[in-house]
């Protein structure tokens, strides 16, 4: 017991007996400073040294963005820019998800692709609502809307075959229409097997006629219809001209009941041989056109 006390005594007396540490000039190797200290003092020296260093980075941590990479110790979520850019993304969602439908239903309309389920007993489409009807309207939307209504009124004297006396629509029973071609029918109006128009034979380079008066919207290639014209029409009817050799017209260009429009062709992966395939659509509906144009 004795000689665990003394040797007890004798590693403290170690850690308290003082030593000199010199600084040397490493040049002239003399002495420049030195000063007398103790493994105690040296301990608690570097003790304090460390405290200090963690109260440092504690205050950094805490009055520095430094804080939410901590887990736990803040939200980045709650963040006011990054809760401003989540609300701006959740709106841009929305958007884009309605403005997907829309494209959606009109490449079914370029194509013909409806599904059978959205067929009436009758073959004729059944009427939804537009996905874009609370879609908040842009600015140059509605400065486009304003110049086709200026436009339309200008043109009530040119048009007004195609309104009612008092100015309502007229249904595509009360509208002439101006046959696109003069030629032979291939192949009528079929919705059961998704084909949404007639095909009519002409002779090669015959020009394709605009049906009435309107507005190109849609002037493009495609692969499977080739170069596909389509034109909006007053009283909500929109036709369709597709396997074009050649297009006329550019979208935006406003054509007359009659004008040429394209050249028939045999353009796309679903022609089998020069002819044209016209559709005509009112509000959405797909029609039979061999009911409202006779071809020959």
């Amino acid at each position: 017991m004795a000689n665990r006390e003394k040797q007890a005594e004798s590693r403290w007396e170690r850690w308290k007996k003082p030593f000199r540490i010199v600084v040397l000039d490493p040049d002239a190797l003399k002495e420049k400073n030195s000063f007398e200290t103790n493994w105690i003092s040296l301990a608690s020296l570097g003790a304090l040294g460390l405290m200090v260093g963690i109260f440092l980075f504690s205050l950094i941590v805490i009055f520095s963005p430094l804080r939410r990479l901590i887990p736990g110790y803040g939200d980045v979520r709650e963040h006011p820019e990054l809760l401003r850019l989540n609300k701006d993304i959740e709106v841009l969602k929305e958007e884009l998800a309605s403005h997907q439908a829309y494209t959606d239903n009109f490449r079914r309309i370029l194509v013909g692709d409806i599904p059978q389920q959205e067929l009436e007993a009758d073959g004729t489409v059944k009427e939804f609502p537009d996905s874009l009807i609370n879609v908040e309207r842009i600015r140059e939307d509605e400065l486009l809307r304003q110049e086709i209504a200026i436009d339309q009124r200008i043109r009530q004297g040119q048009d007004s075959d195609q309104l009612g006396g008092n100015g309502a629509p007229l249904s595509p029973e009360q509208v002439f229409f101006v046959p696109p071609v003069k030629g032979v029918p291939t192949a009528d109006f079929d919705p059961s097997k998704k084909h949404f128009g007639t095909d009519i034979s002409a002779p090669k380079n015959t020009p394709v006629l605009a049906v009435a008066g309107g507005h190109v919207f849609m002037a493009d290639w495609t692969l499977e219809t080739g170069y596909t014209l389509g034109i909006q029409h007053d009283n909500q009817i929109i036709s369709f001209y597709k396997h074009n050799s050649a297009l006329l017209k550019k979208s935006g260009e406003r054509v007359k009941p009659g004008e040429a429009i394209a050249i028939i062709g045999n353009t796309g992966t679903l022609s089998t041989g020069p002819h044209l395939h016209f559709e005509l659509w009112h509000k959405g509906n797909p029609l039979n056109p061999s009911n409202y144009i006779v071809f020959q």
